[in-house]
């Protein structure tokens, strides 16, 4: 290798320190290190817009998720600088046989991350690790959508539509995570029992392919990889932009927090609730008892409204058994109920929970046979198998998820059973808490549940994925062979080993 390679400029005008992949080495070679005679069969890194950087600093905070359980590896992280960067890294990858994967880095202040939990973002020694942050514009907002690039977070939309009197009509609970990485996976919040998944809001979206096509996709326009996208846990393709729907926005909502001790009320007044259609958002949690003898259950539902069109509290009400008593109900500004959890963030900080390993189990079940699992998790679950987290439950129509990938029980209702544990710090049961998962996952499969793509299940197989994508399985494996044949794509879901 000559001189002139080490002093080659090709990131985006800032001296290279990354000039290429060895073969021979199987790791990444500088440029000091190939005068010094290091490495040999250099494939050089092609010209860039962006950054491609292997420093340790840049690396640190990709080598590990927000669920701290499975570390990932990248040698390299591509800060793209225009859509030709991620082109020409997915091609490069491909070439010489490496993992590509977009780590959406979400998060608030100083503690940006992958929000996956299980290594879903991760990639293995040598891979590219792309920093979603570097994609992180919104490009237009109108009276119906909007266009972001994929690192744009739902914070960031919300606050940018609702100074134009918008709102984007499905929001996950947690909002400082990216568009692209949220609706690669589903994208799931209070508003699924009217709008579906977040991936159920988006038009189109301007993708690269693993074969390192730059192509336009809709339901329309390339339905087969659209379809294959959204939900498909970044299989097929790099989302680059999104254009996704915007509804108007109310100015303030009112939230009933009612509480229930008994499982069977909870279940008929939360599917009464829905199917009368009374609130626009619809939750609920199992939750310990405040003298720590079992679990009771609470519906959190919101009416939202502008002007002087306040809601009828007792109308909203009226038929349903919950205890008045204990009722929470409160008038909030609509932002502020959308980033309501930005508070217990910060209490999760402080307390340390944060930064614990996060052994995360997320379900689909079948209204049939919800009461029985949940009995059973009643009985299976522990107060320290929470800490700091919580058990988010509540009921949704299974009709309202479009997108095939994003499979569900076969029945009209299906609920949401959302483990998001923090655990106590110092807490030594982890690998307890992964085989509890992996134990209730089975049982509730057997009922016929599907699972969510987040979530930390240890031993998927590939036959559990296929058990799980049913006759979906056979499409997206044709979708992969199509669009990511040197299977270089976002390795950490595991799907094809």
């Amino acid at each position: 290798m000559n001189n002139a390679l080490s002093r080659r400029k090709v990131l985006g005008g800032i001296a290279a320190t990354v000039v290429g992949w060895s073969v021979a080495n199987q790791s990444w070679a500088t440029a000091a290190e190939v005068d010094a005679g290091h490495h040999f069969d250099v494939r050089q890194v092609p010209a860039l817009d962006g950054t491609l950087t292997t420093s340790a600093t840049d690396l640190d905070r990709f080598r590990q998720d927000f669920g701290r359980l499975k570390p990932s590896a990248p040698w390299a992280v591509l800060r793209p600088g225009s859509d030709q960067d991620i082109v020409k890294m997915v091609n490069y990858a491909r070439t010489n046989k490496l993992k590509i994967a977009v780590n959406g880095q979400g998060g608030t202040g100083d503690d940006m991350e992958s929000h996956s939990v299980y290594g879903q973002a991760a990639v293995p020694q040598g891979g590219i690790s792309i920093d979603a942050r570097a994609m992180s514009k919104i490009l237009s907002i109108n009276s119906t959508n909007a266009v972001v690039e994929a690192g744009v977070t739902w914070g960031q939309l919300t606050d940018a539509a609702l100074k134009v009197g918008k709102t984007p009509p499905a929001l996950p609970d947690y909002l400082h995570l990216s568009i692209g990485g949220t609706v690669s996976i589903g994208g799931i919040g209070g508003t699924v029992q009217k709008f579906g998944l977040l991936a159920d809001t988006v038009h189109s979206m301007d993708v690269v392919t693993g074969t390192g096509e730059l192509v336009t996709v809709s339901a329309s326009a390339r339905p087969d990889l659209f379809h294959s996208i959204l939900s498909g846990g970044g299989q097929t393709a790099i989302i680059l932009r999104a254009k996704v729907k915007l509804a108007p926005a109310p100015q303030r909502s009112v939230v009933f927090s009612l509480f229930y001790d008994d499982l069977a009320t909870y279940l008929a007044d939360g599917e009464k609730v829905m199917a009368e259609n009374r609130f626009h958002i619809q939750a609920g949690e199992m939750l310990r008892r405040a003298d720590d003898t079992g679990w009771r259950y609470k519906m959190e539902v919101a009416a939202n409204y502008s002007g002087t069109a306040v809601p009828d509290r007792a109308a909203l009400l009226a038929g349903l058994r919950d205890n008045r008593a204990q009722a929470v109900i409160e008038d909030v500004a609509y932002r502020d109920y959308m980033f309501r959890l930005d508070g217990y963030e910060v209490y999760l900080k402080e307390t340390g929970h944060w930064y614990q390993p996060k052994p995360w189990l997320s379900l689909f079940l079948p209204a049939s046979k919800t009461k029985a699992f949940m009995q059973m998790v009643e009985q299976e679950l522990t107060a320290g198998d929470l800490g700091g987290g919580f058990l988010l439950f509540y009921p949704y129509y299974t009709g309202k998820i479009t997108r095939p990938l994003a499979v569900q029980p076969n029945e009209s209702v299906g609920y949401l059973f959302d483990l998001l544990r923090f655990p106590d710090p110092g807490d030594p049961n982890i690998s307890q808490m992964l085989e509890q998962n992996r134990r209730l996952y089975d049982k509730a499969v057997a009922l016929g549940a599907k699972r969510y793509l987040v979530g930390a299940i240890p031993r998927m197989t590939q036959a559990d994925w296929r058990t799980h994508f049913g006759y979906r399985w056979e499409e997206l494996c044709r979708a992969k062979r199509r669009y990511d044949p040197a299977n270089i794509l976002t390795p950490g879901q595991g799907f094809f080993g």
